[in-house]
């Protein structure tokens, strides 16, 4: 069944419950990833963790090297990500430390982030109508609703630049448009999951009402933490149920997402190119 991969967002930095713990360095031939892989298992299940910002929270979000990341999971075997992560809420109805599971994503970063392995030789194109393994979040949405938390199933993620937070003429904007939370780093997390044949899955942590809430406090950094610590641990106790509520076998079409993606013909790909991709393309090679 492969790995199960857990990226960990701010204040995320382990996780208690897994035994046989290893801490390893991958390598990659897109640089360093954003710390060590922490490897280990809970109860049959492999798991792979990764503080997304490194321990410490030592990476901004533009600076993040997620193609790293991702490939690090893939050469790992993870056929799973749950990417744990902090957010903003655009709507009254989400309220700071509910948890939203969302499927959708749009873009508003600026700064040029790295969100795809296919260049300097190959092109393939990826269908990414729905980003997320929607097998998945049923699973995730279920073992939630177990808990006394308030969790939201589907919804659109905004993934704006950062590292400031918003104007208030931007929360408006994006509140305009419908979107319902906002975050700094899980579309480019989910573009290369589904390059990569990785089911990737979002569990959204609310810390504040971004800045357009007249009512409620300034978003500062101390609230932002305040919440995340009460968050952490119910994110935990969720992890604990899907980990040990997903099945064995994957039934879903992103274990095939470039089955007729690559574009480039195959004699085209130089050799050092194909080597350098090999565990993302050799099956269709």
């Amino acid at each position: 069944m492969g790995r199960i991969g857990i990226i960990g967002g701010s204040g995320f930095y382990d996780m208690e419950d897994l035994k046989s713990k290893k801490w390893v360095r991958v390598k990659t031939p897109f640089g360093r990833p954003s710390d060590k892989f922490l490897l280990g298992k809970y109860k049959n299940k492999e798991v792979v963790f990764l503080p997304r910002h490194g321990r410490g929270h030592k990476i901004s979000p533009t600076d993040i090297n997620y193609r790293a990341n991702i490939y690090g999971m893939k050469y790992l075997d993870v056929k799973r990500i749950i990417s744990v992560t902090a957010c903003g809420s655009l709507k009254e109805k989400y309220r700071p430390l509910d948890f939203i599971i969302p499927d959708q994503f749009v873009d508003r970063t600026s700064k040029g982030r790295k969100s795809t392995f296919f260049e300097k030789g190959i092109v393939a194109h990826v269908g990414f109508a729905h980003p997320v393994c929607t097998g998945m979040a049923k699973v995730l949405y279920d073992e939630v609703r177990k808990l006394n938390v308030r969790v939201h199933l589907g919804g659109t993620y905004i993934n704006m630049e950062g590292p400031q937070f918003s104007t208030l003429a931007e929360s408006n904007l994006y509140r305009s448009l419908g979107f319902d939370i906002i975050g700094m780093t899980n579309m480019t997390e989910a573009r290369l999951a589904r390059e990569a044949e990785i089911c990737y899955v979002t569990l959204a942590a609310v810390t504040d009402y971004d800045c357009w809430h007249e009512q409620h406090e300034k978003v500062t950094v101390d609230m932002i933490l305040d919440n995340l610590k009460k968050n952490i641990q119910s994110s935990k106790m969720i992890l604990r149920g899907i980990l040990s509520a997903i099945d064995v076998e994957r039934k879903c079409s992103c274990q095939e997402a470039l089955r007729y993606s690559i574009a480039t013909n195959k004699k085209a790909i130089p050799n050092k190119l194909k080597k350098r991709l090999d565990i993302i393309i050799g099956r269709y090679m």
